[in-house]
């Protein structure tokens, strides 16, 4: 009685860890840091989109600066750049969620891992994107962010993945940082929020946080 009392601590236990990892992040994900002030000038657009789970950050290449846009595919059918990170064995082997396994998501959860930056060519805006409103300064410290995920070989040059992208529109690179359940692709995105002072969720490993934060 003693041994199966035990074993069920133990699962008991182990069965919390989640549980409190999703009622923390539901917790965190719902308390939004707005800027003090709104600034006079929010006169650039950026824009947020999700898959359902993935956030990226969509920049018009316009707005782009050049050392962001040096060694990025595009042409000039392109008028937007979006902009997502997260685990490379999940994003290469994963390309939609029916062919995603246990394995995939444990390994990239709880163990070291290479990152990739996923690139997004649009040739114009869509409708289920979300409008960001910023200033001049705010967009060019997102352009900094953005920039400095990229891994850079000797030369200085984003490294690309040749033949990796789920399509023609789009281009895997190498990206610094490992992915967790700690650090999500959701998080990057609300991370680069925050350090600019835009609005953010105190944390969050989730999509929605920062969809509500900014929905009209």
């Amino acid at each position: 009685m003693t041994r199966l009392k035990r074993i069920t601590k133990w699962i008991v236990s182990l069965l919390l860890i989640p549980v409190t990892y999703v009622l923390v992040s539901l917790l965190l994900s719902a308390i939004v840091i707005d800027r003090e002030a709104e600034p006079k000038a929010s006169d650039m657009v950026i824009f947020l989109t999700t898959n359902g789970v993935h956030l990226d950050i969509i920049l018009p290449i316009n707005r782009m600066e050049n050392s962001l846009l040096t060694g990025l595919k595009y042409d000039s059918n392109d008028s937007y750049l979006a902009f997502g990170w997260g685990d490379e064995n999940f994003y290469i082997n994963t390309p939609t969620w029916a062919e995603l396994t246990f394995k995939n998501a444990i390994n990239a959860m709880f163990l070291q891992s290479s990152t990739l930056m996923h690139v997004t060519r649009y040739a114009r805006k869509r409708s289920d994107w979300v409008e960001v409103r910023l200033n001049q300064q705010e967009l060019a410290q997102l352009n900094s962010y953005v920039h400095n995920t990229f891994q850079l070989d000797e030369q200085g040059n984003k490294i690309i993945l040749n033949g990796q992208g789920y399509g023609t529109y789009d281009e895997f690179y190498r990206a610094k940082g490992s992915y967790s359940c700690f650090k999500t692709c959701n998080s990057w995105v609300n991370s680069a929020f925050k350090q600019n002072g835009l609005r953010s969720c105190l944390w969050t490993p989730f999509d929605f946080g920062l969809m509500h934060a900014y929905a009209p």
